[in-house]
């Protein structure tokens, strides 16, 4: 499942980061990494996807999110 499809108040875990080096060393910059949990808050259509993981709220655009797979509980 990619982090679009989430809900908010979705749990889960960050399974499959894809892209290039350079979106990849952006991402893991800021926290979001292989086997973290996270929470969505919140994901509007047209507007960036906000979860919350390792104590920070974070605001992704949605393609960004898309190249994010999870496993949610």
């Amino acid at each position: 499942m990619k982090l679009t499809e989430t809900t908010p108040d979705t749990f889960g875990i960050i399974k499959n980061i894809s892209g290039d080096e350079h979106f990849i060393n952006r991402i893991t910059s800021i926290g979001i990494t292989h086997g973290v949990r996270f929470q969505t808050i919140k994901n509007d259509k047209r507007m960036p996807v906000l979860v919350y993981l390792r104590e920070t709220l974070i605001a992704l655009n949605r393609n960004d999110a898309e190249r994010i797979e999870v496993t949610v509980r």
